[in-house]
């Protein structure tokens, strides 16, 4: 069963990454308290299998790191472009893969490369409905 696995909530650009048990979603805004409202990149998700990977020659990397909102397992995101993404009780429309950037690199050498191939770096997507997400809830990717 997929679910999701962990959650931070970025309050300023560049700014720490919150740990969190719960998010807050509005519609077409994003996570309340998060920095990134609105756009297209309101939600960054990432895959623990990813992470669990990366470990096994990158054992400093660390799921923060990417700088994602919420981490799941037990689903494969790669060329999910357009697709709905459920995460409890929200849904949210991936429009594209989350490239890694140089930030990666700053925390931990070798973390862009890493996360460079095939998706690693996780998806961006739109919030199409109100409600609370929490650590635990099933995610599910609709046809």
């Amino acid at each position: 069963m997929a679910v999701v696995e962990e959650m931070w909530v970025k309050r300023a650009h560049r700014g720490p990454m919150d740990s969190a048990s719960s998010v807050e979603c509005v519609a077409e805004k994003g996570i309340v308290g998060s920095a990134d409202q609105r756009g297209r990149r309101q939600v960054t998700v990432i895959e623990k299998e990813t992470f669990d990977e990366v470990g096994k020659t990158l054992p400093d990397a660390r799921p923060v790191m990417r700088r994602a909102n919420v981490m799941v397992s037990g689903i494969r995101l790669e060329g999910t472009r357009g697709r709905i993404l459920r995460m409890g009780p929200v849904r949210i429309r991936i429009e594209g893969e989350t490239r890694p950037c140089e930030r990666m690199d700053e925390q931990c050498p070798g973390l862009t490369a890493a996360l460079d191939p095939h998706w690693r770096g996780g998806v961006y997507g739109v919030v199409l409905d109100d409600g609370e997400v929490r650590v635990g809830d099933p995610v599910s990717l609709d046809e």
